[in-house]
């Protein structure tokens, strides 16, 4: 499919109710979006990334045009590789954005090709993030509120660990 292609890069340990909102409202401007799953070993992930790639897709499956992939390079290189010139970042504060703006100068001094876009999830979901969702799994608490109803699958798993 050509068209206009944006890659939504991130660890997604695990995806959360946030990131789907996001891509939902990607879909309605780019023709598809790719879901860019980093291998991040040096975040520690609480899911490796086998699983991270499979809660992703899973939870994504119903949406028309949205790839999940896994990456290991920088996210420029990546986007190279994909032919892709449209980084998506999600922002729930203003406080995402300082952290966000210095990413986008950092990528699109390594590719002037690249663009970032940003886009924000629905207010009802503006407060979930991965770091939350993981405290709440580590002290056995209920996440299901946060992430979609495929991921409970492996945070169940996870809890019974």
């Amino acid at each position: 499919m050509s068209g206009l292609v944006a890659i939504y890069p991130g660890t997604f340990d695990p995806i959360t109710n946030g990131h789907i909102s996001v891509i939902k409202r990607a879909r309605k401007i780019f023709d598809r979006v790719i879901v860019g799953i980093a291998a991040s070993g040096n975040k520690n992930p609480m899911f490796d990334l086998v699983t991270r790639v499979e809660m992703a897709q899973d939870s994504v499956k119903d949406i028309p045009h949205v790839d999940v992939m896994p990456f290991h390079s920088l996210l420029v290189s990546f986007c190279q590789e994909q032919n892709v010139n449209t980084i998506l970042r999600g922002l729930r504060a203003v406080s995402d954005f300082e952290y966000e703006l210095q990413i986008g100068y950092a990528n699109a001094s390594m590719d002037k090709n690249i663009d970032t876009v940003y886009l924000m999830p629905n207010l009802e979901h503006a407060f979930i993030s991965s770091t939350v969702v993981r405290d709440i799994i580590r002290h056995q608490g209920d996440a299901s509120h946060l992430v979609p109803k495929e991921v409970l699958k492996y945070i169940k798993i996870k809890q019974c660990m």
